[in-house]
């Protein structure tokens, strides 16, 4: 992973010292709080519904043991033992006090970390595929580039106040597994004729006004992508709408200039620019690369591995949703669920936090991971390893056998802490999951991706759920609308609004009726619920969600 220079350092170091100026000034009243408020968010701090909240980046979802450690400090010493992972591959604290916000950054700080960015009308922390540098089917690490576009992004002074946020997401694969297609610029690495670029994809995102990214070019060479960024991000900051902030997204001027006018504004403006990125990009990412170097993968039997799946079913069980497909022979990529049943989706306690270090030192090459979906990845363990990797997951409440399953959902913060929020997310998310495990159903449905918004915002990602969940409030009520068919994947979709919306006791009855339509629908134990639906289509799903209105009609 990236080593922090001298630099780095000096930089985090008169950042923080800055902040912790500006906060004094705030608590003894020499700031208002509309003075502070652009410079906490520049700083990752937002005030919520009952406290304030950092926001901790972890760039590309990558981190090691002595920074999960270190976040784990944090959490006992200034917050209430736990933290919550995002689907931006960040750690928020909910419960920290403004006086001790300083001290915090400066822990962060010890261990090469920040909330930099995490928060503003600016370049948020750039995400990536959880599997990079792991993945089976990965053409290259998207680390490094996402690395080198953190840097460039970092403080760049005509980027700080743009119409409004900004995201940027990088896959190494051909299966996308970092939504590249919902955000402000998705990067996927492509080869073209034996040599390496990025199909770039702009105008994507979710939130009130839903939209698929369009393939703006399908082919930049590596020593071009850093001013073709900035070319795209100069058009944006000059072009976006300014006059509305629920249209001042990317994807609304993509929409409302055409991809067609949008290019070639951006080819003009590439070409404007581009004599002045001589290389020295490029010697920084050759540098960045070598940080990225493979680790010194082991050769060793497989015997305990082979053991514990012919005599252990919890074990067997576990493997066969948790682990995915290595590129080195003999390992697996470990996903660690943050969904126990009946938990806060994303939720780790400090205790938590330190077992995952442990076994990362132990037995992962001192690699973690941090996924778009809220759980976290050990990527490079070795099968003989896994069933003492299970055993001290399972002693901590970490072994739950869930991935890509029901229970494994994505969820907001909700009306439970943020004051945005117009309806719960987590109770609802808690609910489904303990009443599908209940019915002891959920590996027979297999794969099925559920995702809950507790407002329009989507931070949960419903519109690309198979199953998506929005909770608004109706006249002071909580009420639940279904999205059905979405997909996050390389072949995304936005999901078809089934119809109206459901109460807070109604919605569970309502996805176990989706989900039995289901099972009678499925041609085969194999067909999953996202390939019923695009064969089927809205109408037997909309039957069983709305048995009486189909009464009536009759």
């Amino acid at each position: 992973m990236y080593h922090y220079t001298d630099f780095d350092a000096a930089f985090l170091k008169a950042r923080n010292a800055q902040f912790r100026a500006q906060v004094e000034r705030r608590i003894d009243g020499s700031l208002t709080e509309d003075e502070f408020k652009p410079l906490r968010l520049m700083n990752g701090l937002y005030l919520q519904l009952h406290a304030y909240m950092l926001r901790v980046a972890i760039p590309y979802g990558t981190l090691n043991s002595a920074q999960m450690e270190q976040l784990a400090m944090i959490a006992d010493k200034w917050d209430k033992g736990y933290g919550h992972f995002t689907t931006r591959q960040n750690i928020q604290y909910n419960w920290p006090e403004l006086r001790d916000v300083p001290d915090m950054l400066d822990a962060l700080a010890e261990v090469n970390m920040h909330a930099i960015q995490t928060s503003g009308n600016t370049i948020r922390n750039v995400t990536a595929d959880h599997f990079a540098g792991a993945a089976a089917d990965e053409i290259a690490d998207p680390r490094p580039v996402a690395e080198l576009i953190r840097q460039w992004s970092t403080d760049h002074p005509e980027f700080q106040f743009l119409p409004r946020k900004f995201k940027v997401a990088v896959s190494g694969s051909p299966h996308d597994r970092a939504v590249i297609k919902a955000h402000d610029i998705g990067l996927r690495i492509v080869e073209r004729d034996g040599a390496r670029g990025y199909e770039v994809v702009v105008g994507g995102g979710l939130g009130r006004t839903p939209m698929i990214g369009k393939v703006l070019y399908d082919f930049v060479a590596d020593e071009d992508l850093l001013p073709t960024l900035e070319a795209i991000v100069s058009v944006y900051n000059l072009l976006g709408r300014r006059d509305n902030k629920y249209k001042a997204r990317i994807k609304i001027t993509v929409h409302e200039n055409g991809i067609d006018d949008i290019r070639d504004r951006v080819d003009a403006r590439y070409a404007l620019i581009r004599p002045q990125f001589g290389g020295v990009d490029q010697q920084m990412l050759a540098r960045i690369t070598s940080d990225f170097a493979a680790p010194a993968f082991k050769t060793a039997p497989e015997t305990a591995y082979h053991h514990a799946r012919q005599h252990d079913p919890a074990f067997r069980s576990w493997s066969d949703t948790n682990l995915s497909e290595h590129r080195a022979p003999g390992y697996a990529i470990v996903s660690i669920s943050l969904k126990a049943h009946g938990k806060t989706p994303g939720d780790a306690s400090s205790a938590q936090m330190r077992i995952l270090a442990g076994l990362a030192r132990r037995y992962g090459h001192d690699e973690l991971r941090i996924s778009h979906e809220q759980n976290v990845i050990l990527p490079h363990v070795h099968k003989e390893d896994l069933p003492s990797v299970y055993a001290a997951l399972k002693a901590a409440g970490l072994g739950t056998a869930n991935i890509g399953l029901i229970s494994d959902i994505i969820a907001c913060p909700g009306m439970d802490y943020c004051a945005l929020a117009t309806a719960r997310s987590i109770p609802i998310a808690q609910e489904i999951a303990t009443h599908f495990d209940a019915l002891k159903l959920e590996h027979d449905i297999g794969p099925l991706k559920i995702k809950i918004s507790g407002c329009i915002n989507a931070c949960g990602h419903h519109h690309v759920g198979h199953i998506g969940i929005l909770g608004l409030d109706r006249a002071g009520v909580e009420n639940y609308q279904i999205t059905l068919g979405g997909d996050g994947t390389e072949d995304a979709t936005i999901g078809e609004r089934a119809g109206p919306g459901f109460s807070a006791d109604e919605i569970i009855p309502a996805v176990e009726r989706l989900v039995m339509a289901y099972l009678d629908l499925r041609t085969e134990p194999s067909e999953t619920f996202l390939q019923t639906y695009r064969r089927l289509g809205l109408a037997p799903f909309k039957t069983a969600l709305y048995p009486q209105a189909q009464a009536n009609a009759a």
